[in-house]
């Protein structure tokens, strides 16, 4: 019985999968105008598995050559001998096992550029042959290279590059044969590839491949996409869960992040399936218990994450900033640190505002953040532990109670407001009391769409049930007037009958404490810093 995959190329005979038929249809385009092309996205965003499905799809119309340059060692890189020596032996191997077919004649010469006494081998030699190959063979040739980044940081690649780029101009000026097309993927988008072969050139954009096409094809899963997936899940095991409720969260959670969409699934099938019934398990609850879990394993993908915010200082205030204070960064795609974080899947753009990747990210980066503050004996996250016990009951939080205990500890540790005061330091604090207290439990997320320097919504899942809790500062009645509005209308959306508000009030004559408030139908409590 199939399975869900997150472990390299996922096949359709044997992983539950999204159908890639539009996307491949769409890909396919570009080959049939032999567009040179690169497929750079984050890491485990489907790009290899996009590969496979091109070549399957195609390989009645084209001669597919599908190499992977981590096959390649780092001395395969060294020299032009020791590149056209390895690219000739990963061709040679797919010929070995029938998935590539050549000329006896061109296999000849390929053959001699793996012989030790052909050591005098250049890229244009190799570029020869290739050009023989192309105008011998019965089917237009389609190259292409997954894993490019192993490649990227080498001159010999990109010498590789002009080659392709003087073969691909040639062809279309003066007929000379040449690949039909040429994909590469990888993470680094190799058509603004940074040299860093010489310190002295680490900011020169020096890439050759400024012939390549502008690839932006949309690889993330849609919701359409990801119930179909799990209606084919459902006509083997017969849950009876909702394929297009379920479908909805995974999308909302991590915006069509392939590898996340694979593994909260991978998750709820293998383990939450261990804790409670199958039809229980496929339920809002059962993903919930999914979050829990995703969030709390050092899984490869997060571990790529936090690799490259600590490689990238700058690009890690810069997400702070975004997260823990609320600002605003408009969408540049001219400014590197904004090229960076895209790159590496960390954000996207949003109506020209940057906005990080998805829910699953923002959440992870939270806690992120929230430790280093917890690494210093922070008293609020001590705090919010050690009340713990108080705040749970029949598997319900007491919100209110939370509220009033915050507000308590607040004016105790940081005595009355003061003007230097800033909002981030009150959210963050009151994120840190409510962290502990939720921990294995619940978890938590910001709601990007409200996430400002006036106003942050925080939804809580604990034990199926949600709860939201609007962290603003006070700014007259009037103001208040309308965030209740606001959040009632929160609640309508959610379904939810009560609410939650922590407002940091500077006014002298302030009432601090928490207050029932009834708006209609709804309640709200209002905390008051």
């Amino acid at each position: 019985m199939k399975e869900f995959n997150t472990a390299a190329v996922c096949i359709p005979s044997k992983h539950y999968m999204v159908d890639l038929s539009e996307r491949v249809r769409e890909i396919r385009k570009l080959i049939d105008a032999g567009k040179y092309f690169t497929i750079n996205r984050a890491r485990q965003y489907g790009k290899t598995t996009t590969l496979n499905a091109l070549r399957n799809a195609l390989s009645s119309d084209y001669e597919m050559v599908s190499l992977d340059f981590q096959g390649l060692g780092n001395a395969s890189f060294q020299t032009e001998e020791s590149f056209c020596r390895g690219f000739v032996r990963l061709i040679l191997t797919k010929v070995e096992y029938g998935l590539v077919s050549v000329p006896k004649d061109i296999l000849e010469q390929m053959n001699l550029f793996v012989m030790d006494q052909k050591d005098d081998n250049k890229l244009e030699d190799l570029m020869r042959v290739v050009r023989r190959w192309c105008g011998k063979s019965k089917r237009p040739i389609i190259l292409m290279i997954d894993e490019v980044d192993s490649a990227a940081n080498n001159q010999v690649f990109l010498d590789f590059l002009a080659q392709l780029r003087d073969s691909y101009i040639s062809r279309d000026t003066e007929g000379i044969p040449a690949f039909q097309s040429v994909i590469l993927a990888g993470v680094t988008d190799v058509k603004h590839l940074r040299g860093r072969i010489r310190e002295e050139d680490r900011h020169k954009v020096n890439s050759p491949w400024n012939i390549a096409a502008d690839f932006d094809i949309d690889m993330s899963l849609s919701e359409s996409g990801i119930r179909g997936m799990l209606d084919e899940y459902e006509e083997d095991h017969h849950t009876g869960m909702d394929t297009a409720a379920i479908a909805k969260l995974l999308r909302d959670y991590t915006n069509g992040y392939p590898f996340l969409v694979s593994r909260i699934c991978e998750l709820i099938d293998r383990k939450v399936c261990q804790s409670m019934s199958t039809a229980e398990a496929w339920t809002a609850r059962g993903f919930d218990e999914a979050i829990k879990m995703i969030l709390a394993e050092n899984n490869t993908l997060f571990q790529s994450l936090t690799k490259n915010l600590n490689n990238f200082p700058e690009l890690k205030a810069s997400i702070r900033s975004i997260l823990m204070e609320g600002t605003k960064l408009t969408y540049s795609p001219d400014q590197e640190d904004i090229q960076q974080m895209q790159m590496y899947g960390l954000i996207r753009n949003d109506h020209n505002t940057v906005r990080i990747a998805n829910r699953i990210f923002e959440t992870r980066l939270y806690n992120l953040f929230l430790s280093d503050e917890e690494m210093k004996s922070n008293v609020f996250s001590r705090e919010g532990g050690l009340a713990k016990n108080l705040f749970a009951e029949d598997g319900k939080l007491n919100m209110r109670q939370i509220l009033s205990r915050f507000i308590e500890t607040y004016h105790e540790v940081c005595g009355p407001l003061k003007d230097r005061f800033k909002e981030k330091d009150g959210r963050e604090q009151f994120l840190l009391y409510l962290k502990p207290i939720i921990n294995g439990t619940g978890n938590y997320y910001i709601e990007a769409q409200t996430r400002d320097q006036t106003r942050t919504d925080v939804i809580v899942d604990y034990m199926g049930r949600q709860y939201i809790i609007e962290l603003k500062i006070w700014r007259g009645e009037r103001y208040n007037a309308e965030g209740e509005k606001q959040i009632g209308e929160y609640l309508d959306y959610f379904g939810l009958s009560t609410g939650y508000m922590l407002s940091f009030n500077f006014n002298q004559k302030k009432k601090t404490g928490v207050e029932r408030v009834q708006l209609g139908d709804k309640v709200l409590y209002e905390g008051t810093v």
